[in-house]
Order: structure tokens, then C-alpha cells, then sequence
């Protein structure tokens, strides 16, 4: 036993004096270059060659990573023999993943690659302005050289392809809205989503035929129109302006825009925006094939009429020179100073190029209360009147909560409605709901209805004829609460009381 431990005791010795040699001979900046030789060496005469793509990109989501993941999550629910399964929160589908550091293999025209999905712990950050997720994760792709060509050139876009695809009819389409305070979650992410399950479509839609088809018309020319915006030098994106009284079906089509193209849908609230900064990083934080809504823009921040706010007032602090520069109204909270210069670089300057195949949606009960600049073409290409309940779209109505054709109803109502429903002045929401308190009594609902439009259609022309303006304005604009400037004690009322009337609608 001694003569063992003597042994040991000089092998140790001898090594701890090779190794002193080795250091003094090979310092550790020679040692470092003889591995990453040698690794280079067998490398080269490797048959594979490898590819990272990481999740974060910089400070920005790696958009191959999540065409991946889909891509992979329809594979893997058929070969994949170990699988993470995932389900949103009120999510209607289960989604299929590789587990962590589980390998997937796949085919391609006679090719076969190797994909390793590689979760790691991230070290310790250093400052950042973004927070980082705690875990590193990423995909591994293992192609043989001979297939390097066809891998880059062809099969990551055939992934891209492919997973966009999927996406469009598998996955919920989703409902966003910007973090209050212009927080971020634990990905970095200033938007919050739940799944869009809105049931509304251009077939459910009260509105006349004929405009509805030039809407439907225009937005798959924007759909199929890639090769003409980049031919004309264009950013590849449409604005709509829906416009009208309360409750004509304004917040329903967008609904079904976002049901006919199987676009997201980004709720944008602007009083949870301060800067103009900020309104732009959340734009850089949509994806293509979405639409971008900001609803009442007009009670949403000021950004009312220049010709309005400006006047002779000479040396007067109290009269606005221009809203361009103008920030938005102070809350007790916070204070907004998004201007209307920033929300038309959002629309259409430089930053609005910045993803693609993008809708912006803006609504609004007072279109005359808008800037001229927010409205133009380039901004907002195509004005959408949403009017009161035209005869075409009482048919709709009435088939929808109903089950009424034409044929179902005497030739009398049908003339006696078509008479009185445009001087009636009603909204479709006020017809939806009188439809549906008497859908278990077909007869009442329609005697009920035509009283209904009798009554409002004498009061209408009665207020016409002694001179009056009819008044279009409903209850729940007026429980739109007035923003008001508490500095110079001027404002604008979203309420559409006061001094300012509505014109009659068509």
C-alpha cells in the first residue's frame, strides 16, 4: 500500500512539472489557436455543415425562428416521438413542439436535414433598455454539404412559405393592445393578445351590396398587390377612414375586413402613449398581414382641424398656432405630448415602411373634426361612409336575426318600408337590437319595426319642416367623456353637443 502511494504521489508530481513545462512552452493564446485549428481542421473534413438561428435577433424577434417553429409544429405532431404540447390562454387549438434539445428530422426534394431545438440558460445581462427572456433559445440546422446550395436557396424559404400558411388557417388570429404605460412583458413585447374570435363578415354585414363589393374588391387588390407597390416605388400598405354616426356597424367591419383577409388586428389606445418615440417603436413591434386600428380618433387625442385652432390672435398664449406641433391633452395620470406630426410619420412617413402588407383603420363619428392633413391619399386611401339603415341593408337585417327573405313578406311592407326607412334616420344597431328582443315573435318584430320607422320618420320630416336639423347624435357619444385643456380652458367635445351641429347624414 505504501509503495502504491509512493506511486501516485510522484505520477503527480511528474505531471504538475509537465504542466509547468507545457504553460511556460504553450502559453494559453497558442493552446486557444491549436483547438480552434484542429476544430477548423475536422470541420473541413466534416461531411455536415451547421446552422444557428437564434430567437432574438439583436434587439429585434428573429422572424425565421418563428417560421420555424411553426413550420416544425406541424412535422413534429406527425414524426416527432417526444413533443412538447402548448395551448393559449383561450386558445381553440393545441400546438405541437420540439422539446428542449430534442432533434426533428425532415425531408426535402430527396434531401434530408436535421433540426436540434437548443434551450439554454442566458448569463447574467448587462443594461439593456429591453428586457431579455431568462432562457436562450434557438434552432440548429444539420444539412450535408453537398445540399448547402439547395438548403439556402430554396428550403428556408420554402419553411417561410409554408409556416405563413399555416399561421393563416390553423392558428387564431389574434386581438392586441398596446401595455398600459408603454410597459413590456418578459419577451420584450409592448403588446398584449387574446384570440380574435369576432364573428362578424362582409356576408352579415348591414351595408348596401354594391359597396361592400367595391370594399371587398379593394382589399384583395391590396392582398395580390405586392409586385404593383414595389413597381410604383410604394410602401405596401392601405388606409381606410370609417366615418359616421354611433352605431352604423363601424367597429363590425373592421371585424370583417379582419375576417377576410385572416389578418391580426392591433387595437391601438393612443392615451396610453406619451411620445412620439414611443408611437413608433410599438409600429415596430407589428407584424405584416395585420390590420392597425385606432378608433375615435377624434376623442382620442387632439388632434383636431389647424384651420380651427389657428386665428389672428396675435401676442394671445391662448390661441394654437398649429397642431402639427400640438401635444396631446394633459391627464392628472400623465402627460401625452404625441403631436399630430408624429401620428402622420406613424401613417406615412419613413416609419411606416418598416414591415409590410399593413392596413391602417382609423374610425370617427366627426370626420369634420379631423386635420385635412390625416385624411389625404397616401394616409387614408379610401373614405368609408358608415350611414343609417338603407333599404338594402334592412333586408340583411331581417335575414340575419329573422330568417326573412324577400318573398317571406307582402309586397305592402316591403313598399311601406322602402318609403320611410331613409327619412327614418335609423341606425343598424338600433335595429339589430329591436330584431333581436322579438327574434321568438317573428309577426311583432316586423309590426314593431314599421312602427318604429313610421314614428321616426314623421318626427324627422316634422323637425325638417319647421326648419330644424335632425338630430343624429346617439346615447352613448354623449357618455364619451369631453377632453378638456385644463391650462388655457380650451378643448374639444366628443360629446357632439355644444355649438357645433351634426349635418344631416345621407
Amino acid at each position: 500500500m505504501k509503495e502504491l502511494l509512493t506511486t501516485v504521489a510522484s505520477l503527480m508530481g511528474a505531471w504538475a512539472f509537465l504542466q509547468g513545462i507545457l504553460t511556460t512552452v504553450f502559453p494559453p493564446e497558442l493552446r486557444l489557436a491549436a483547438v480552434k485549428f484542429f476544430k477548423q481542421f475536422f470541420n473541413y473534413l466534416s461531411s455536415y455543415c451547421y446552422y444557428d438561428i437564434t430567437e432574438i435577433d439583436g434587439v429585434n424577434t428573429n422572424e425565421l425562428y418563428n417560421a420555424v417553429q411553426i413550420y416544425l409544429s406541424s412535422s413534429a405532431s406527425v414524426t416527432g416521438t417526444r413533443l412538447s404540447l402548448t395551448r393559449g390562454l383561450n386558445s381553440s387549438s393545441i400546438t405541437f413542439g420540439l422539446s428542449n434539445n430534442d432533434r426533428l428530422v425532415d425531408n426535402y426534394q430527396g434531401v434530408t436535414v436535421e433540426w436540434e431545438h437548443v434551450v439554454a440558460a442566458r448569463q447574467t445581462q448587462t443594461f439593456t433598455w429591453r428586457p431579455l427572456p431568462e432562457e436562450k433559445r434557438g434552432f440548429i440546422l444539420r444539412v450535408r454539404k453537398n445540399d448547402k446550395q439547395l438548403v439556402l436557396n430554396s428550403y428556408l424559404d420554402f419553411v417561410t412559405e409554408k409556416a405563413n400558411e399555416l399561421r393563416r388557417k390553423n392558428q387564431d388570429r389574434l386581438l392586441y393592445t398596446n401595455s398600459r404605460g408603454g410597459s413590456l412583458d418578459s419577451r420584450g413585447h409592448p403588446w398584449e393578445s387574446v384570440p380574435f374570435k369576432h364573428p362578424s363578415t362582409f356576408d352579415t354585414l348591414a351595408m348596401d351590396p354594391l359597396k361592400k363589393s367595391e370594399i371587398m374588391a379593394d382589399l384583395q387588390d391590396f392582398v395580390n398587390g405586392e409586385a404593383f407597390y414595389q413597381k410604383t416605388g410604394r410602401a405596401w400598405k392601405r388606409g381606410y377612414l370609417l366615418y359616421g354616426p354611433p352605431g352604423t356597424g363601424k367597429s363590425s367591419m373592421i371585424a370583417a375586413m379582419a375576417n377576410f383577409l385572416r389578418y391580426d388586428i392591433y387595437d391601438l389606445e393612443l392615451t396610453e402613449v406619451s411620445t412620439n418615440s414611443e408611437l413608433r417603436k410599438l409600429l415596430m413591434k407589428t407584424t405584416s398581414k395585420s390590420i392597425i386600428v385606432i378608433e375615435d380618433i377624434d376623442c382620442s387625442i387632439n388632434l383636431t382641424n389647424r384651420i380651427n385652432n389657428s386665428g389672428g390672435g396675435g401676442g394671445n398664449p391662448n390661441i394654437r398656432r398649429s397642431s402639427y406641433d400640438l401635444p396631446a391633452i394633459p391627464t392628472e395620470e400623465k402627460t401625452n405630448t404625441i403631436t399630430l406630426s408624429g401620428l402622420l410619420n406613424f401613417t406615412d412617413g419613413l416609419w411606416s415602411c418598416c414591415g409590410s402588407e399593413r392596413i391602417f383603420v382609423f374610425t370617427t363619428n366627426h370626420i369634420e373634426k379631423l386635420d385635412p392633413a390625416l385624411l389625404r391619399s397616401g394616409r387614408m386611401d379610401m373614405h368609408i361612409h358608415m350611414s343609417f339603415c338603407s333599404f338594402q341593408s334592412l333586408k340583411i337585417l331581417l335575414n340575419n336575426y329573422l330568417g326573412y327573405q324577400e318573398s317571406d313578406l307582402p309586397d305592402e311592407i316591403w313598399s311601406e318600408i322602402e318609403a320611410i326607412i331613409d327619412s327614418a334616420a335609423i341606425t343598424p344597431a338600433d335595429v339589430s337590437e329591436l330584431l333581436i328582443k322579438h327574434r321568438r315573435d317573428k309577426k311583432k318584430a316586423i309590426d314593431e319595426l314599421t312602427e318604429v320607422l313610421r314614428t321616426r320618420s314623421q318626427q324627422n320630416r316634422g323637425k325638417q319642416g319647421n326648419g330644424g336639423n335632425v338630430d343624429h347624435v346617439e346615447d352613448e357619444e354623449q357618455e364619451k367623456r369631453p377632453l378638456e385643456n385644463s391650462d388655457n380652458g380650451s378643448g374639444y367635445d366628443c360629446s357632439g353637443n355644444g355649438d357645433e351641429k351634426v349635418d344631416q347624414q345621407e
